[in-house]
């Protein structure tokens, strides 16, 4: 009799995906890369929204940080919907910063070449108050690669940060359980989108599970911090974080499996 269960089993196609300490139902298939280099030069496929950009470094996507703001660069040849994204990056140093979002919206391809108000800024870095303010009010109105924060979910990555604001943490949703990773060593990161959850699995571990439909997400505090009523699609595009002037991430790999 247990025999005849686990050969239906296997013809009915259930596959168990086990990632650090949970399992995941209804991984299928082999890890399909997405194309980040074609002829020494980021993949047509991706679309830059935002300030700044990306370069080619030894193999790998660089961040292009610009003092006029953030961009993100969106992979816009499909959305992904249930699946696991795998992504292969290292940070320069503590205060890198840069993200992964999934799940954006469709609109986000309609903000290429739209960034929005810049921040100018004084010979220390800091923002003028007046740029800051329109930089603020052009965030609340999602212009430019603001429309990503309120309109998908972030996956931090960074070189410090409190729980809600590490790698691996759904940037101020869900806290991250991630311990400090030298500067410069690749990981790898397993994104999982299932149905209303979230879960991170930073290098084999567990570090960050997050139910988008629960009444107790963590409230904004902070004008940055994305919105928490819109609705962002099952089925959306994936993208890459450039934050400001000397925040350095490479990314290696960006792959993904999907979810029966």
């Amino acid at each position: 009799m247990k025999r005849n269960l686990v050969i239906r089993s296997i013809v009915l196609g259930v596959t168990m995906f086990v990632c650090g300490s949970a399992v995941i139902r209804g991984a299928e298939g082999e890890w399909r890369k997405l194309p980040l280099i074609t002829n020494g030069k980021v993949d047509p496929n991706w679309v830059h929204v935002g300030y700044g950009g990306f370069v080619i470094e030894d193999g790998a996507l660089k961040t292009e940080c610009d003092p006029k703001g953030l961009g993100l660069l969106v992979y816009k040849k499909e959305k992904l919907g249930n699946c696991q994204i795998r992504v292969v990056f290292k940070t320069k140093d503590e205060r890198a910063n840069s993200g992964v979002y999934v799940r954006l919206a469709d609109g986000i391809l309609d903000r290429a070449g739209k960034p929005g108000p810049a921040f100018d800024r004084d010979a220390s870095g800091k923002p003028s108050e007046e740029s800051m303010e329109k930089v603020k009010a052009a965030a609340e109105r999602e212009e430019g690669a603001w429309f990503a924060v309120h309109q998908g979910y972030e996956v931090q990555i960074a070189g410090g940060g409190d729980p809600f604001h590490r790698t691996g943490a759904i940037y101020s949703l869900a806290p991250s359980s991630a311990a400090p990773k030298k500067f410069g060593e690749w990981q790898t990161m397993v994104i999982t989108l299932e149905g209303n959850r979230i879960l991170v699995d930073l290098d084999g571990e567990r570090t960050t599970t997050l139910d988008t439909a629960s009444p107790k997400l963590a409230a904004r505090k902070q004008w940055h911090e994305p919105k928490r009523e819109p609705k962002r699609p099952e089925a959306g595009y994936v993208g890459l974080q450039n934050h400001d002037p000397g925040d350095v991430v490479w990314f290696r790999e960006v792959s993904v499996k999907k979810l029966k």
